[in-house]
């Protein structure tokens, strides 16, 4: 059985920093791609950033390709999403999801749709 376990939520001051990270397991070849989302109180879930592990590439929602770092380590199948210069408005219950099978593109391990594997999540508060 798939299981993915997110970590390192918490709140911090804006301006902070804060590392997440995501441990999937349950597989038995790999995953195929490997992403965050958020979901801000009120509003819809939005990608974040993902690894196509197919492609060797990341990708990463365009307001937050210069504050937010994702990052694999290989050894260990985890996930890491390094948030920098965080604000109130990145204030979110963050998720991890993985994919299994190949996506037909890269990019769409950004696409909740293709991603069928999720955690709980967890929050991130930023505020003073």
């Amino acid at each position: 059985q798939v299981q993915v376990v997110e970590s390192g939520g918490g709140l911090v001051q804006p301006g902070g920093s804060l590392r997440l990270s995501c441990s999937p397991s349950g597989y038995t070849l790999g995953y195929s791609a490997i992403g965050w989302f958020r979901q801000a109180p009120g509003k819809e879930r939005e990608g974040v950033s993902c690894i196509s592990v197919t492609e060797g590439t990341t990708y990463y929602a365009d307001s937050l390709r210069e504050r937010f770092t994702i990052s694999r380590d290989n050894a260990k199948n985890t996930s890491h999403l390094q948030m920098n210069s965080l604000k109130p408005e990145d204030t979110a219950t963050y998720y991890c999801a993985i994919a299994l099978r190949p996506l037909d593109s890269g990019n769409l391990c950004l696409v909740e749709d293709y991603m069928p594997y999720w955690g709980k999540g967890t929050l991130v508060t930023v505020s003073s």
